[in-house]
């Protein structure tokens, strides 16, 4: 494999255009030609690739990607020895982390794991499953789902271990949780081989750095104002406690400028308040990136 080439797994499927998106706000253009599975990036050092995440952290292991983005639980599922470089908490609709469960019928009889002894379970999480079972010294019949997974029991499986993130969709198929088995987030993660070489060491370092400056910048807004110095200390008072902002003198010695970053939803209430205090100039602005 090229050592001035970085060779980036992007996950197809659910996670697809959100991970385009957040690359994006990090500076990164990514075009997806819907007949082609090698998308383009304005950067000559990556060449990227689609791949399921299902299977992006076995093509990661082997050192035929460099980096990837994949769930912990596919991870965990294929048993992959790779560096995680970073956490990336997004996902397609919300940024809440996934569950896998263990769910039967709500009539089921079936009241803990240990119920299963013997039974048939349905899962596209095979080997995270069987761990589980191992772990709770249950032996269960486990089954490999092609999909539409809640809808087996109680006719095709005893029960279910399926994803969800709101459990909504166990709830319209009149199934109950018995236990969580895996909590996932999206993660970064490189070949241990690819690690050693300064060039792609240094090149995955700086991705990981802008996708997680990306990440803390969701949800914040930046704020400019200028206000009379005598104001200031009231002004101050009324910023989010946690929030450090940056003050400077102006031309004229009675006024100051500043800059702060506060959280999207106290925006509505602050910058009128922050009127009142006597601000004026007040500026809101968007932020793509946000580096600790």
């Amino acid at each position: 494999m090229d050592d001035n080439k970085l060779m980036l797994g992007l996950p197809k499927g659910s996670l697809e255009q959100a991970t385009t998106d957040m690359f994006a706000k990090a500076g990164y253009k990514i075009e997806i030609n819907s007949r082609s599975y090698f998308p383009t990036i304005d950067d000559k050092e990556i060449e990227c690739m689609l791949i399921r995440a299902q299977e992006m952290s076995r093509y990661v292991e082997e050192g035929i990607l460099d980096c990837g983005l994949t769930g912990y639980d596919w991870i965990r599922e294929n048993g992959s020895d790779v560096v995680e470089v970073a956490e990336l908490v997004y996902g397609k609709v919300g940024r809440n982390p996934l569950r896998w469960v263990l769910a039967v019928p709500e009539d089921s009889s079936i009241r803990s794991v240990k119920d299963l002894e013997g039974k048939r379970i349905a899962t596209e999480a095979v080997g995270m499953t069987k761990r589980y079972l191992a772990e709770t010294h249950v032996t269960a019949n486990v089954e490999f789902s092609w999909g539409a997974t809640e809808v087996k029991p109680p006719r095709l499986a005893d029960a279910i271990v399926e994803i969800t993130e709101t459990g909504s969709s166990l709830r319209a198929n009149k199934l109950k949780i018995l236990d969580t088995i895996c909590t996932s987030t999206t993660r970064f993660i490189a070949n241990k081989k690819a690690m050693e070489c300064p060039f792609k060491k240094r090149k995955i370092e700086r991705i990981a750095m802008l996708l997680k400056a990306v990440l803390l910048a969701e949800g914040r807004v930046g704020i400019m104002l200028n206000i009379r110095k005598k104001d200031l200390p009231n002004v101050l008072g009324k910023l989010p406690a946690l929030e450090r902002p940056t003050v400077s003198d102006l031309a004229d010695p009675e006024w100051a400028a500043l800059n702060t970053i506060v959280t999207e939803h106290v925006v509505l209430d602050l910058i009128p308040e922050l009127k009142e205090l006597g601000a004026c100039g007040i500026v809101e602005y968007p932020l793509n990136k946000l580096v600790e």
